[in-house]
């Protein structure tokens, strides 16, 4: 899938794509709560109130750059908690060139943060060693989102992304970070937006009088716009995240902007309420 905001085109790769299996990320969202959204039904959820969900990266090319938002999985990667993670040989870098973007062309790797589901394919094994997949790109990353999990990825699954997906990184010279408000080009700038992670950033993409946002992990699922307090397993603050979601959403409801999610596709956000509902483009 791919959208156009002004002179910026934004693709959708995907990686995998689920349904129903998302119970351990947002376990408020039983099927029976599900159902009283009917909005969310097609696009988002099915008749059954099963929530469909996605791990893709999002390729964005402005008159200048070629960025790649977020890497998904990866390949034999290991030490990851869900075991369908661990070992895979899924051909997304096929898919990738196929769509029109060999991985030598692009010039930009935006992680939003480092969680294991958003730096996978940072990285590749080529004869034992974790090399970079880009080899043409820098890679950005929050300056506080990397010191965060260089310094206390005790766990060790944690510690495990972090060595085989965002050290490699760096220890090529290839790290770049920034502020969580940077401004990367004309067009693209940077919003702080904590809570799933310390230094979680979404991406405002500005171009010609239109707008996008990418929200990253702000909201794993658009249930959450209906029930800001719906926080993530994974969120670090939950707290902090509810907030974060009030106040993004809050400043782009009601407007054209278009608006991606880091596991859900396009659409715009309503206000409904004290809350909000997403409207599914197409």
């Amino acid at each position: 899938m791919h959208w156009t905001v002004g002179r910026v085109k934004i693709t959708e790769v995907v990686e995998l794509e689920t349904v129903g299996s998302t119970r351990f990320i947002l376990p408020l969202a039983t099927n029976e709560e599900i159902r009283k959204l009917p909005w969310l039904i097609p696009h988002f959820a099915t008749e059954e109130g099963r929530l469909k969900m996605s791990i893709h990266s999002l390729v964005v090319e402005t008159p200048s750059r070629r960025v790649i938002v977020d890497t998904g999985l990866g390949n034999d990667k290991q030490g990851r908690n869900v075991p369908a993670w661990n070992n895979r040989k899924d051909p997304f870098l096929d898919r990738l060139t196929a769509a029109g973007f060999p991985p030598e062309s692009i010039d930009t790797v935006l992680c939003t943060h480092l969680h294991v589901d958003h730096v996978g394919w940072n990285t590749k094994l080529v004869d034992g060693k974790w090399v970079p997949t880009f080899t043409n790109a820098r890679y950005v990353f929050g300056k506080s989102e990397y010191e965060h999990w260089r310094d206390h990825s005790d766990a060790p699954d944690k510690r495990a992304v972090f060595d085989d997906s965002v050290q490699p990184i760096a220890a090529a010279g290839k790290a770049d970070l920034v502020a969580g408000d940077a401004r990367l080009t004309d067009e693209i700038t940077l919003i702080p937006t904590p809570g799933h992670s310390p230094g979680h950033m979404s991406i405002h993409i500005r171009s010609d009088g239109e707008e996008a946002l990418l929200t990253g992990d702000v909201a794993h699922h658009p249930c959450q716009m209906a029930h800001l307090d719906w926080s993530s397993t994974a969120d670090s603050d939950v707290r902090q995240s509810a907030e974060t979601r009030r106040e993004l959403f809050s400043r782009f409801a009601d407007t054209p902007t278009l608006v991606i999610g880091g596991h859900f596709n396009a659409g715009h956000i309503r206000r409904d309420g004290e809350a909000f509902r997403f409207i599914a483009l197409g």
